[in-house]
């Protein structure tokens, strides 16, 4: 349903248009004066208004102009007078979609509110289309509204559209490469490639073929010319990631293509020049590669004119409930679990966790858990980590009687849900109830072990 405001200073008017347009099935707003139709503009989602143009104190000139500095797109139809007509031309200047001298038929009414309606809701519409196509290539899998994240998308809206370089550090996990690619995609070159090499991936001699590509011939199994990720990456932004394990033999021929824009391919003479924005990300303290003669000066302080820190998750707890319903969301449709849901409990576990291994954690968690969950519903039980040192399970249950301590009619929760509450209490009283020490010892996170005491009702002793 349309949302139309008339905006008239003659009460009988009001009412008689008002009630032509419910009639055709539109929601109709009323003010009698300028002022007033402008707290409807600013507080009410409309499609259309329409406005006399003769009225005291504000006439519809000036309340065009208001209107226009409120919302510039949100189409106006001026009723004029037939001696009004220059004014309606000055107000079509102005930006007014249309004007209706008097007297206008309703069928011609009509049709000027239709043209200007469908208007209105194709602007927003292809508005809303560029908005999403910028999230899906911009911001994509960027969740987050806490302090922290707010300044990360702050920074990066203010580096995007230059051409300097930006060092992204930040823990294992933490989305450095989403932010390389927001980066790149808000930028003049988000029409070019965003060429990715991972630095700690490749030995030193095919990391250095896979930045600059080889000539036939150049080493055993090089049997064709290849271009490089540096000749792939021209006009739009090359991202080194795990900028710190480049080999520093490497480090020399890396420093000359990022200041020269020019290199060799391995095995070739001809100079290649190439226009490369150079977007890195370290999970290392690249500073203290420096000192320790790892890592060369001159290239760190090249690649970091612009510093971008990423926090852990655990720096941005608030942020966890909507990473989860994002990730469930996505993995949902990636499983074709359209009714997938998590509970409150599983929630707040979830939230809980120190999550070493970040938001990449995180994702991992909740897909495991859409996978291995009963019913499409993810419980508690469904995400709790994997105890510390799983790896090296002890043998020693294989060797009790269970027959003996187990009553033969036991029920398997009854039996587990017996095990670990006892369990529990003894390492709690073992501890004095200091939970990090009691955690420890059970093998568990803290988090885990006050999910468990809640679980169970053990009370934190004074």
């Amino acid at each position: 349903m349309y949302s139309i405001l008339v905006v008239d200073d003659e009460p009988n008017y009001l009412v008689v248009l008002s009630e032509l347009l419910r009639d055709e099935g539109l929601e109709v707003f009323t003010a009698s004066s300028g002022k007033d139709g402008m707290a409807i503009v600013q507080e009410v989602d409309l499609d259309l208004v329409i406005t006399d143009m003769q009225m005291p104190e504000m006439d519809g000139l000036q309340f065009l102009e208001k209107i226009k500095a409120s919302n510039k797109h949100l189409p106006v139809i001026m009723i004029t007078a037939f001696a009004e007509v220059e004014k309606a031309v000055a107000a079509m200047q102005s930006g007014a979609f249309n004007y209706l001298a008097k007297p206008f038929s309703n069928e011609e009414l009509l049709v000027n509110i239709n043209k200007a309606v469908h208007h209105y809701s194709l602007l927003r519409e292809n508005t809303r289309l560029r908005k999403e196509m910028l999230e899906r290539t911009g911001f994509s899998g960027m969740v987050g509204k806490s302090k922290h994240m707010q300044q990360v998308y702050e920074l990066i809206e203010k580096v995007a559209p230059t051409p300097s370089s930006v060092l992204i550090t930040g823990e294992s996990g933490t989305g450095k490469e989403l932010v390389a690619k927001a980066i790149h995609f808000n930028s003049p070159r988000a029409d070019k490639p965003f060429i990715t090499v991972n630095c700690a991936a490749l030995a030193e001699n095919l990391l250095e073929s896979e930045l600059f590509g080889h000539e036939k011939g150049a080493f055993t199994g090089a049997v064709a010319m290849r271009k490089g990720r540096f000749e792939l990456a021209d006009g739009g932004t090359l991202f080194l990631d795990e900028i710190g394990e480049i080999p520093l033999a490497l480090q020399a021929k890396l420093l000359r293509a990022i200041q020269e824009k020019r290199f060799e391919r391995v095995g070739g003479s001809k100079t290649l020049s190439v226009d490369v924005r150079i977007v890195s990300a370290t999970n290392l303290e690249v500073k203290e590669e420096v000192k320790k003669g790892n890592f060369r000066e001159d290239l760190y302080y090249r690649l970091n004119v612009i510093h971008l820190a990423l926090p852990a998750l655990r720096e941005r707890q608030d942020d966890i409930p909507l990473l989860v319903d994002y990730f469930v969301k996505t993995v949902a449709e990636r499983l074709g679990k359209t009714d997938l849901e998590i509970n409150k409990e599983a929630m707040r576990l979830l939230v809980g966790l120190p999550w070493e291994g970040n938001v990449r954690e995180l994702e991992n968690t909740i897909e495991r858990a859409a996978i291995l969950c009963n019913d499409n519903k993810i419980t508690a039980d469904d995400v709790q980590p994997e105890s510390i040192g799983q790896d090296t399970k002890q043998s020693w249950g294989q060797d009790l009687d269970f027959a003996q301590l187990i009553p033969v009619d036991a029920g398997l929760n009854d039996v587990l849900y017996a095990i670990e509450d006892k369990m529990l209490h003894q390492a709690l009283d073992a501890t004095a109830y200091v939970q990090a020490r009691a955690a420890e010892k059970l093998g568990i996170t803290k988090s885990l072990l006050q999910y468990k005491m809640k679980k169970y009702g053990i009370k934190k002793k004074k």
